[in-house]
């Protein structure tokens, strides 16, 4: 089934109330109030078998997500096409996978991982993170039974996501998603 996603009336793009474009950290914060809002977050429908989203009005002009994740759900490996951004776990657990290392944005489609890259974070509810505009990582649901829901911004609005393929410490480039194909 493929992923189930709403979207309100109000969610087109905010006209910026910043002076300057919002921080990753300033991105966190709203996150991270975002998901403490418990009837907002109850409000979004979850699918047994597949991710939902609502479109929120991020700070600044950036773009915010409400997500469900069913269990055992997850991204796969991917990067936010140079945008910079922060998500909060709001309900449930999430576990993200990231590499320690400044990748470049573009022009590679294959690239082989030194040791101790890797990175694990346990972001249980109400804990998050911000991240630049080199980031790649995947993001999971670790639980067998429960849902998970989060809160997404990025600025800019993405303009795009990479999706990776990982065999052990070889990166490959898979797929590159424009905003337009995500319905």
């Amino acid at each position: 089934m493929p992923d189930v996603h709403t979207s309100s009336p109000t969610a087109a793009r905010p006209a910026s109330g910043f002076a300057t474009p919002p921080s990753a950290a300033e991105l966190l914060d709203f996150a991270r109030r975002t998901a403490a809002d418990a009837a907002l977050v109850a409000s979004l429908p979850l699918d047994p078998e597949g991710r939902t989203w609502l479109r929120l009005e991020g700070p600044g002009g950036s773009e915010a997500w409400l997500i469900g994740w069913p269990p055992g759900t997850g991204t796969g490996w991917h990067d936010h096409g140079g945008s910079h951004g922060a998500f909060v776990a709001a309900a449930g657990e999430l576990n993200e996978q990231s590499l320690a290392a400044r990748l470049p944005i573009a022009g590679w489609k294959t690239l082989e991982l030194a040791d101790e890259m890797d990175r694990e974070r346990r972001l249980p509810a109400g804990q998050g993170r911000a991240f630049g505009p080199h980031h790649v990582h995947e993001v999971i649901n670790p639980s067998p039974t429960r849902h998970a829901v989060s809160v997404h911004a990025y600025y800019p609005p993405l303009p795009l996501m990479r999706r990776y393929s990982r065999t052990g410490q070889v990166l490959r480039l898979e797929q590159v998603e424009r905003p337009e194909e995500w319905g």
